[in-house]
C-alpha cells in the first residue's frame, strides 16, 4: 500500500488534504478564541471611584471593562424627567425604580465628543413599592453630583404604555422621551449631593444596592461546538485521502489477480486440448 501512496497523484492529493486540514484547524482556533467573552475587570479596579468622563463617553456602546465601574459625575438634575421603571425586585419584593435625567458636565471632553453639556445619563435614585407613592418623593432639580455604579442600558420592550412608567431602562426610549442626547448606560446612585447637601433616600424610597458583577469569564458553547466541528473536518480530510488510496490499492490487487487468471486460463485450455487428442 505504501507503493500506491507514493504515486505522484496521491502525494499531490496528500498535500491538498494537508492544506485543507490546515485551513480547518485555523478556523477551529478562531472559534475557540471567540468562545470566551471579554472578562469583566477585577473588583479592585471597578470599586475605585473614577470620573465618568474619564471612563465613558456618550454615543459609545458600553463594553465589559467599562460596565460595573464606580463613577462620580458633576452636572445638573433636570426637571420633569422623573420616570418609574417597572418590575424591579428589592429583596424579592416587586416594585419600581425611580429614575431621572442628569445632565453631565462634560468639561474639557466637549470638543472631543462633539456632544454639548446637556448630554444626559439616567440616574436610579432608589426603589419604591407603590407607583402612587412616588408623588411623595421630592424631585431633585438643579446642580449636583452623583457617585454610583455605571451599568449598561437595557433593551427596549414593547408593552402597553403606562403614564410615567417604562418597562425597561432603555436609553433608546429615554432619549426620545427626554429629547436629549444620552449615554448608552445608566448609574445606580449610592451618594447624591444637591446644592452642597447630601441627599439620602427617604421613606417610601429605599436605596438600591448593586454589587460587582461575577468575575467568571463567560463561555459561548456554540463557538466551542463549531471549533470541535472544524477540527473533526480537518481529520476527515486525511481520512478521505486514506480511503481513496486504499481503494486504489485494492483496485491494483484486483487487476493483478485478473492478469494472473488470464495467464493461467490459456495453459488450462492447451492441457484440455491435448487430453482430447490423446
Amino acid at each position: 500500500m505504501l507503493k500506491t501512496a507514493l504515486k505522484p497523484r496521491w502525494i499531490l492529493s496528500l498535500i491538498l488534504a494537508m492544506v485543507i486540514a490546515g485551513v480547518f484547524v485555523l478556523l477551529s482556533q478562531w472559534q475557540f478564541s471567540n468562545s470566551s467573552g471579554e472578562a469583566p475587570p477585577p473588583e479592585s479596579a471597578t470599586e475605585q471611584v473614577q470620573p465618568l468622563t474619564d471612563v465613558f463617553r456618550p454615543g459609545v456602546p458600553m463594553t465589559a471593562p467599562v460596565a460595573d465601574q464606580m463613577i462620580t459625575m458633576d452636572g445638573e438634575f433636570l426637571a420633569d424627567t422623573t420616570v418609574l421603571v417597572q418590575d424591579r425586585l428589592q429583596e424579592d419584593r416587586p416594585g419600581f425604580w425611580l429614575v431621572s435625567a442628569f445632565a453631565v458636565d462634560q468639561g474639557t471632553t466637549v470638543a472631543a465628543t462633539g456632544f454639548d453639556e446637556q448630554t444626559v445619563i439616567p440616574v436610579v435614585h432608589g426603589w419604591i413599592a407603590d407607583a402612587t407613592a412616588a408623588i411623595e418623593v421630592p424631585e431633585l432639580v438643579g446642580p449636583g453630583s452623583v457617585i454610583g455604579r455605571l451599568l449598561p442600558a437595557e433593551g427596549p420592550v414593547a408593552e402597553r404604555p403606562v403614564a410615567g412608567q417604562i418597562p425597561t431602562l432603555a436609553t433608546a426610549d429615554l432619549t426620545n422621551r427626554w429629547d436629549r442626547a444620552i449615554y448608552s448606560g445608566f448609574v445606580v446612585s449610592t451618594s447624591t449631593t444637591l446644592a452642597g447637601a447630601q441627599q439620602a433616600p427617604e421613606d417610601p424610597l429605599e436605596v438600591v444596592t448593586v454589587g460587582p458583577q461575577p468575575q467568571e469569564t463567560p463561555l459561548n458553547w456554540l463557538n466551542i461546538f463549531y471549533a470541535v466541528e472544524w477540527f473533526v473536518f480537518a481529520g476527515f480530510a486525511f481520512f478521505l485521502w486514506w480511503r481513496l488510496v486504499a481503494d486504489d490499492y485494492r483496485r491494483t490487487l484486483e487487476e493483478a489477480e485478473d492478469d494472473e487468471a488470464e495467464e493461467v486460463a490459456p495453459s488450462e485450455r492447451e492441457t484440455t486440448t491435448n487430453e482430447v487428442r490423446q
